[in-house]
Order: structure tokens, then C-alpha cells, then sequence
């Protein structure tokens, strides 16, 4: 409220009257037409679209079905043991690419606590183009507990899975390796 007071008083207190009049200068304002500047901006010049590359994509590994079948059973009483018997499955498989395979074991070794599974892995003429496939075989054996070593004729196909058997060329080359420690053949399907 002071301020407005003091601003009435200031006027009401000065006389102000006019004693010329007065003129606004003339200003004659021409333009001409403005322009920009042009810049020249050099980038990559950038295509969109698409090409063809051949990359590595996770494929799925045909499984066989289960089904159920007759599998050959052993018996086995071991002389001069007392041991509990147990009943389990020797299993073997190997993982294929390229053609079908099969795989069959063929025989069971027996030499004191050891007992060496030999299966033979053949291809067949099917072709299962870049897909990997799983085959397998067993046979069930009542026994005490026994070392299995798994033997397997033929070429090892070119897949990890398949480093946990033993791979040879030929029946006589694992009888040699073997050295004939007194073998029994206690299986042999034909």
C-alpha cells in the first residue's frame, strides 16, 4: 500500500504541460528477399535389406520311442559267491548323424568281476539328411555287481555322447587288446 501512495503523491505533487508538439521520425524500411545457408552434410549412405548366411541352429535329437519288447535276460550265479544278486540293465547307445544306424549287442564277455558288453554299430542306406539320431540296444542281467566295459565295432560316430565307449575296428583286434585273459562268452545273439 506504501508504494501506491507514494507513486499518487508523486504525480499530484509535479505540474507537467506541454509546449511542443512532437513528431515520430519516418523510417523508409526496404527488405530484399533473405536466404539460408546451404550446408553439404557427406554420411554413410545406409542400405536396408536382407542376405543369405549359413549359421549353426540347435537341431533336436530324434529319441526312439518306447515300446515294449523281448529283451535277452541273464542269470548269472557267480561260483563260490554270496553276494545279494540285483537285477539291471546293460544299456548302449551312440548318436548318429548323416545315415540310420543300428546298433545290436552281440556278445557279453565274463573274466572273473569284469564283464565286456561288445555291440556292433552298422549304417544303414536310410539318409537322415543333418538331423542326429539316437539308437540303442539292452539286455537285462540278474548278478552281483560286476565291472561293465562297453566295446563297440565299428567307426565312432563324430559326437561327444559318444566318447563314453571304447571303439575298435574288429573282433580279433579286441581280442588282442584284451590279451585273452581266460574269456568266457556268456552271451551271443546272431
Amino acid at each position: 500500500m506504501t508504494i501506491a501512495f507514494l507513486t499518487i503523491v508523486f504525480f499530484n505533487s509535479c505540474d507537467v504541460n506541454k509546449t511542443k508538439e512532437g513528431e515520430l521520425p519516418e523510417v523508409d524500411i526496404t527488405t530484399e528477399e533473405g536466404e539460408l545457408p546451404e550446408y553439404d552434410v557427406n554420411w554413410a549412405d545406409v542400405n536396408v535389406g536382407t542376405t543369405t548366411k549359413t549359421v549353426e541352429v540347435p537341431k533336436v535329437v530324434i529319441v526312439m520311442e518306447e515300446e515294449e519288447v523281448e529283451v535277452p535276460y541273464l542269470d548269472v550265479d557267480m561260483p563260490g559267491s554270496d553276494d545279494e544278486k540285483e537285477e539291471r540293465t546293460i544299456l548302449v547307445q551312440a548318436e548318429v548323424e548323416g545315415k540310420e544306424h543300428e546298433i545290436d549287442i552281440k556278445e557279453i564277455w565274463a573274466t572273473g568281476n569284469n564283464l565286456y558288453v561288445i555291440s556292433v554299430l552298422t549304417a544303414t542306406e536310410q539318409d537322415i539328411d543333418d538331423k542326429k539320431m539316437r539308437v540303442s540296444d539292452q539286455v537285462t542281467i540278474n548278478a552281483p555287481e560286476l565291472n561293465v566295459k562297453h566295446y563297440i565295432i565299428g567307426e565312432r560316430p563324430n559326437r561327444v555322447f559318444n566318447d563314453q565307449y571304447t571303439y575298435v575296428k574288429d573282433i580279433p583286434t579286441l581280442k588282442y587288446k584284451l590279451d585273452n585273459k581266460n574269456i568266457k562268452v556268456i552271451f551271443s545273439q546272431s
